[in-house]
């Protein structure tokens, strides 16, 4: 079982997989700084774009744990700014779920890269979760609020809101103290692009024309909101799955809840901000991931094989195939 065979030999990042509590493979490849040629390290944190959705998830469960909120609280009573012609019935359960038909910021169904937003709208505006809201605000609903499946940034964009109006905390302050400190997820954090702590990676687009990479600062929002935009590292998300399945974020009851579809669109099947894949025996296997310019992220837990993978790169890597591969051979 030698899982070096199957990794590009051009893959930057890190790569983690575990079975049955046994390391199989865990280790760093490449560059976080290609102009200095720092290397990558277990402890390098990595910008992971859409993965950041679970633990806004996690957040909003927990508060809902706590009687804060419920599922079927509906943005209009919670949220204090006019919401125009977004339906004000759209409830908590519907965006997490992605079934709110709410306008999205960044509609993946006809826009291909995340760079496209800031043609016309300065990247380094976006500092907090408000700041995104003239991307949103003044557009009509997609569909009827509950009508289908259709992933959402806004709408963990607007349970970002939810989080800071109902605790009175940045939202990234509450998943810290929240979630990440429970966890011991010790380098997991929302940073600005032009304050980044030490040991983060840079991001890197390649330049076809120029033949050369360059960094995704002016690809990117300046500071991750509820769509995305989390630094982490590969041992705090190993820390996070673990904390999580053990109940010790949220209760077992509710970590089932968030690992039972909640929607779907033919084979794509979405919990509470977890996609689901189907396994062999029929259950299914959360997992969730992030793709950004010059971000590529998955990690997954396949309970019934106790089989934990997880791939982070700072370039633009096919880490989708490559957990395909890995798990063909292991």
């Amino acid at each position: 079982m030698n899982i070096e065979t199957i990794i590009d030999k051009n893959f930057n990042g890190v790569i983690s997989v575990k079975k049955n509590n046994q390391v199989i493979i865990k280790k760093p490849y490449g560059y976080s700084d290609i102009v200095n040629k720092i290397p990558n390290e277990l402890d390098t944190k990595f910008a992971t774009a859409s993965a950041g959705k679970v633990f806004v998830a996690v957040g909003v469960l927990k508060l809902i744990e706590n009687g804060q909120l419920n599922l079927s609280d509906t943005i209009g009573k919670i949220l204090d700014f006019d919401l125009n012609a977004i339906d004000k019935n759209i409830t908590i359960r519907q965006l997490l779920n992605h079934t709110s038909g709410i306008p999205d910021y960044f509609d993946e169904s006809i826009m291909n890269e995340y760079a496209e937003l800031w043609i016309d709208f300065p990247n380094y505006k976006i500092r907090k979760s408000m700041d995104l809201l003239p991307l949103f605000i003044n557009k009509p609903m997609m569909y009827p609020a509950g009508e289908k499946f259709q992933y959402n940034n806004t709408g963990f964009v607007v349970l970002d809101l939810i989080i800071e109006k109902t605790t009175g905390l940045l939202f990234d302050e509450y998943l810290r103290k929240s979630v990440f400190k429970l966890c011991g997820m010790i380098n997991t954090g929302y940073y600005e692009l032009d304050r980044l702590p030490a040991k983060c990676a840079n991001s890197y687009i390649y330049d076809e024309k120029k033949k050369e990479y360059y960094t995704n600062i002016y690809s990117v929002d300046a500071k991750g909101t509820g769509a995305g935009g989390c630094f982490t590292t590969i041992v705090d998300v190993e820390n996070f799955w673990r904390n999580l399945l053990d109940g010790n974020i949220l209760s077992k009851n509710t970590v089932e809840q968030m690992f039972s579809v909640q929607s779907n669109s033919g084979d794509d099947n979405y919990g509470y901000g977890i996609w689901l894949e189907k396994t062999e025996e029929g259950t299914f296997e959360p997992w969730f991931q992030g793709r950004d310019p010059g971000v590529s992220f998955i990690s997954s837990y396949n309970r019934n094989k106790s089989q934990n993978i997880t791939i982070i790169s700072n370039m633009d890597n096919n880490v989708w195939e490559m957990r395909r591969n890995i798990i063909k051979i292991i």
